[in-house]
Order: C-alpha cells, then structure tokens, then sequence
C-alpha cells in the first residue's frame, strides 16, 4: 500500500461538525472517511471504501495510517457486521457503548 494518501479535510474547510478524510490510491479515489480529530485523539465514524475498490486493504491501511499519528482511537458506534474488522486492526470493546478502541502509550 505505498501509494495510499490520506488526505485530511478540516471541519472549518468543509463547513461541517466532522473533519473528514479523502482515501486515494495512486491518485485515486478510493474512499472517505468521516472522523473527529481532537489533539491526541481520533473518532472514526464512518470508513467508506468504494464498492469497486473493497477487498484491497485500504480500510485496514487507513486505520494503521491513523495509529502511527494518534496516541488514541475510537470507532464510534460499531455495527455489529463490522466487529471483525476493528478485531482484526487490533482494538478493544469500550465497556458497553458500543465504541471500540485503540489506545497507543
């Protein structure tokens, strides 16, 4: 995955409660992502890989992009087809909110 890009959208750039992430591949679009960023911390949302282009990792690049800079993750409000998919980038079940969480000290 050396030529994915993550490029990061501000909340002020997009008139919007939510920064947001634009997922390229060799220049292109592969997906988006909608997230909070807050200092040290990081809340995904929402990841969305395009249809054409799931299967291939991004997601999961995505996510390990993220660790590298955050000290603390939180996917919010996990739907229960997607639990395999934050077990598998290495996150915990946050109690019973529903979120999941990586936490790098």
């Amino acid at each position: 995955m050396k030529w994915l890009s993550i490029i990061f959208i501000s909340r002020e750039k997009q008139k919007s409660v939510y920064d947001w992430a634009d997922i390229e591949y060799n220049g292109l679009p592969v997906g988006k992502a909608r997230c909070l960023i807050n200092g040290d911390e990081f809340i995904i949302y929402t990841i969305t890989i395009y249809p054409e282009y799931q299967g291939n990792g991004y997601g999961k690049e995505f996510v390990k992009k993220a660790k590298l800079q955050y000290k603390k993750i939180i996917a919010d409000s996990v739907r229960y087809k997607a639990i395999g998919f934050w077990e598998h980038v290495g996150f915990k079940k946050d109690g019973d909110t529903g979120n999941w969480m990586y936490c790098c000290l």
